[in-house]
């Protein structure tokens, strides 16, 4: 897997991609403690809005950007959306009231929104060996993965030493140190067709925004797509919204034990992550992904009958157990992605559909969210598990109705089937 670390642009930008991870990680930290000195009991209130917030600008935000940005070369706007995160981040341990934080959030995560899927559809043209590219998704999953076990304790160990508003600066250090490291990065130039160049320029800024999301619904593979993003959206919500009930609410275990859930499910997306390269040079993707939106289901039904079940020592590895499970099916679902979007569009329309894909799938995650929150909370973990459930069936069953196997070339738009064209600067 580590192979396609030898190309050194890859290198350059897998780098970047693992100090902003770095830095965003310990954002969260310093932010929530940020948000108790400024709201005390409130703090859940203003970190949630926080949420609400990142998912509206990932929603929203990504494609405009997206229109407004087809000409500017990626390496200048990836930089420059770092450095905009970089001076959020400087600007926030001087905040003093809740309103400041939620403007300051919006910038930020609206720089990351400009910055996600230029950096995503990159990636591709960077490695076109199918291995290679793979091999190149698998460790983006493992970086996610390995940030959301990793920042917590390196926050931890800082905190030992400092105070929180520190954590704002290696956060401003770790976008300038990605900054600098896609700036060093020589990327291909952008392959597109003359046609599809004048057919651009005469595009307004709004047929530009939408483009990537009419691609989705044109494309039955990217259709099903859509519908396994929402599947592994309502896993990861259950997860990431209801671990401290489960684990404090529930079972009544301390609190040190919730890391321990959260790690599970870490872990299990990390081994998926690993050992998924070998399994996709033999089968599709489809065959991979499809069978992992049902076994959610199936992992709901456990979780139901685990929620509604009595006390018992045994709860407590059976939870384990279904997290770390949730994070494979999940992983299985998330990771090779990219490779179905890059198969399915031509290489020009790549940067719209990557935006799309991500402004959708986030939109998966601000539905799912409150879904996991609401229904936890006003009818119970067994009613979230059983809803969350149904959400994740009938994803799965869109999905396979509009996936029907066909094979790759057949499933591309009638601009990915056609010649490539000449390079324009990239």
């Amino acid at each position: 897997m580590l192979s396609v670390l030898r190309n050194r642009t890859y290198l350059h930008l897998f780098a970047a991609q693992i100090v902003a991870l770095v830095g965003t990680g310990l954002a969260t930290v310093a932010l929530g403690l940020l948000a108790y000195d400024l709201a005390g009991a409130g703090a859940g209130s203003v970190l949630g809005t926080a949420l609400a917030i990142k998912m509206l600008a990932y929603v929203g935000i990504a494609p405009v950007v997206t229109a407004l940005a087809h000409r500017i070369p990626r390496r200048r706007l990836m930089a420059a959306s770092d450095l905009t995160r970089a001076a959020v981040a400087l600007t926030l341990p001087f905040v003093t009231e809740v309103w400041q934080v939620y403007v300051l959030i919006f910038v930020l995560q609206s720089a990351s929104a400009a910055f996600t899927p230029a950096f995503q559809s990159v990636i591709p043209e960077v490695l076109p060996e199918e291995r290679e590219y793979t091999r190149a998704l698998s460790l983006s999953r493992l970086a996610y993965d390995s940030e959301s076990l990793v920042s917590p304790v390196l926050a931890g160990a800082l905190l030992a030493l400092i105070s929180y508003n520190w954590l704002f600066w290696g956060t401003t250090a770790g976008f300038l140190a990605s900054a600098a490291l896609v700036l060093s990065a020589v990327l291909p130039k952008r392959i597109r067709p003359e046609a599809a160049r004048s057919e651009g320029a005469d595009e307004g800024v709004l047929a530009r925004s939408v483009r990537g999301t009419r691609l989705f619904l044109a494309v039955p593979r990217l259709r099903a797509m859509l519908a396994l993003d929402l599947a592994a959206a309502a896993a990861s919500a259950m997860v990431i919204v209801n671990t401290v009930v489960y684990v404090r609410g529930q079972l009544g275990r301390p609190a040190t034990d919730v890391p321990i859930a959260l790690g599970a499910y870490g872990a299990g997306s990390m081994a998926v992550a690993l050992l998924l390269p070998r399994v996709l040079d033999r089968v599709p993707d489809r065959v991979v992904m499809l069978p992992a939106a049902f076994g959610i289901v199936g992992l709901f039904a456990l979780l139901a009958v685990l929620t509604a079940a009595g006390p018992g020592a045994w709860r407590w590895p059976v939870l384990l157990a279904v997290w770390a499970v949730l994070g494979a099916a999940g992983s299985l679902i998330l990771t090779p992605t990219g490779r179905v979007l890059r198969d399915s569009v031509a290489a020009e329309d790549l940067p719209a559909v990557f935006s799309a894909q991500f402004s959708l799938s986030h939109g998966c995650w601000l539905l799912t969210y409150p879904l996991a929150g609401w229904l936890g909370a006003t009818l119970g973990l067994t009613a979230a598990s059983v809803a969350l459930g149904a959400v994740a069936l009938a994803s799965g069953l869109l999905a396979a109705r509009a996936w029907r196997g066909v094979p790759g070339a057949a499933a591309r738009t009638p601009a990915a089937s056609g010649k490539r064209g000449a390079a324009v600067p990239g």
